[in-house]
């Protein structure tokens, strides 16, 4: 049922809200789109979102809304057009125009990749094929997991042959196709592969095949040299203030992380998923069909896709989800295919829990109850650190990691590890991923962390313990199965 109004009461009510934000609909759109802006206005005073969002059900945009600063010098504020980092969002335009490709005839998926790249070196190229490199399942060792990738080499400019170089010559770490681990090395062989079927780079490539003709006039291949309309800044927390994010030639990430796009073109790029804009049916299905299972999501081309549960009442909804993380930004673009839905969450200061918020909002959707967010005890702590020092912070965390105020996150206290290491400030990201451990035992991710720390800081004995009870518990983890090898065999 729609509410009417007086004309004079409806331009005066849009001339109100129109600076603010957008809310498109009425009667129970209009009641989900308040209760969404009020939970992420809520993230964002409690400084666990800055960035912009959209959020559609029923080919109908129920809100799209900038929070925060799009850069913190100017005062900037975030819109619905800012152009943020998207990161690993990327691999799912790479395998589109894979996937075109191949429907031309001018790749095939089953082939080795060898019949393309004919440097690749025969003995890892000849067993790994396209369909291998698009869901993940190459055995080709990810790159920027490498000890000291980003501390090292994140800086300089890259050519495609220098990238594939880095990893050419490395031992797969399991036969092609029978595991699942996360490569961006697979995504970079993969642009390679479209630069030598085109004749094209992969910018030129990627606007005339899937920019260009969706209208996505404010998506595009990022550079720094490049003046960007409503680029945002990317920031990273520490303590109670921002810091620039560490600079990244984006030569490096490359088609597995080089997009920048805003709320509203990856609301155009899932309308022609939905249509069939670019490829067919046939092409989506093989693009979206589960391969290797990881818990309830499985991978596919360039997506995570699996059935989603939001709360207790409903049935389970099909979903395609993927994440973005690189310096200073992190991303996540949800799809309900069936309900033609989308969430987009678009953020600007480091790693933030876009996984709560987008399962909070879908919730709202969907007519069940959700949690308000509440503060967030590592960003607490980091304050704490910055302010009071390592003795201060871990008083502060044994003082309120039971508190009804708080919330305790996996993914925040690993950021704020990762933000004490990248500042040289090892013995103290020890402790914190020690924290992480005692307070997440069943994730092999908070070992990970604490073994890389520990191998920062020179201790292989105890690196080299922390990775194995990594693996342990998740045998996926290859990057630290290749690293265990070479600590025992005395090469790392």
């Amino acid at each position: 049922m729609k509410i009417y109004t007086s004309n004079s009461f409806r331009t005066l009510y849009l001339l109100l809200i129109l600076p603010a934000f957008i809310f498109l609909g009425f009667s129970q759109n209009s009641v989900k789109a308040e209760k969404i802006d009020e939970l992420i206005s809520k993230y964002e005073e409690y400084k666990q979102f800055n960035g912009s969002l959209l959020v559609a059900e029923k080919g109908e945009v129920i809100l799209k809304k900038g929070y925060g600063l799009a850069n913190m010098e100017w005062d900037i504020p975030n819109g619905t057009d800012t152009k943020h980092r998207v990161g690993s969002i990327t691999k799912q335009f790479t395998s589109m125009l894979i996937m075109q490709l191949v429907e031309e005839n001018k790749l095939e998926l089953d082939k080795p990749i060898t019949t393309y790249l004919k440097d690749y070196p025969k003995e890892t190229g000849d067993q790994i094929s396209i369909h291998h490199l698009l869901s993940h399942t190459s055995g080709i060792p990810n790159m920027t997991s490498f000890p000291g990738f980003f501390e090292n080499m994140s800086r300089d400019p890259y050519s495609v042959r220098e990238l594939t170089g880095i990893f050419a010559d490395s031992s797969l770490v399991f036969k092609p196709g029978e595991k699942f681990a996360y490569s961006n090395s697979g995504y970079i062989l993969l642009g390679a592969i479209i630069e030598e079927a085109t004749g094209k780079p992969y910018e030129e490539v990627l606007h005339e095949r899937i920019l260009d003709p969706l209208n996505m006039k404010d998506t595009g291949y990022d550079n720094f040299e490049k003046i960007i309309k409503n680029r945002s800044t990317g920031y990273e927390q520490r303590g109670s203030k921002f810091t620039n994010s560490k600079y990244l030639d984006m030569s490096i990430p490359y088609a597995a992380g080089s997009i920048y796009s805003t709320v509203e073109d990856l609301y155009k790029w899932h309308k022609a998923l939905l249509n069939n804009d670019l490829i067919s049916q046939e092409s989506k299905d093989i693009m979206f069909t589960a391969h290797k299972k990881l818990g309830s999501q499985a991978s596919a081309y360039g997506w995570f896709v699996g059935d989603q549960k939001f709360g207790q009442v409903n049935d389970s909804v099909f979903t395609t989800v993927h994440s973005g993380g690189i310096n200073g930004y992190n991303a996540l673009i949800t799809r309900i295919p069936e309900d033609d839905a989308l969430i987009v969450l678009l953020n600007n200061t480091g790693g933030k829990p876009l996984n709560d918020m987008t399962e909070a909002i879908g919730r709202i959707l969907y007519d069940e109850d959700y949690k308000m967010p509440k503060r967030s005890l590592a960003v607490a702590m980091m304050e704490e650190f910055y302010d009071n020092g390592l003795a201060a912070a871990n008083e502060f965390y044994a003082k309120n990691k039971d508190s009804e105020e708080f919330e305790l996150n996996e993914g925040e206290m690993n950021s704020f590890g990762y933000e004490l290491l990248r500042n040289q400030k090892t013995d103290a990201a020890i402790e914190i991923f020690k924290l992480n451990v005692i307070a997440f035992p069943e994730s092999g991710n908070v070992y990970d962390s604490l073994a890389e720390a520990y191998l920062e800081k020179g201790d292989k004995k105890l690196a080299l313990k922390n990775y194995q009870r990594s693996v342990e518990i998740d045998p996926s983890n290859t990057n630290a199965v290749q690293i265990i090898k070479n600590l025992q065999e005395g090469t790392e």
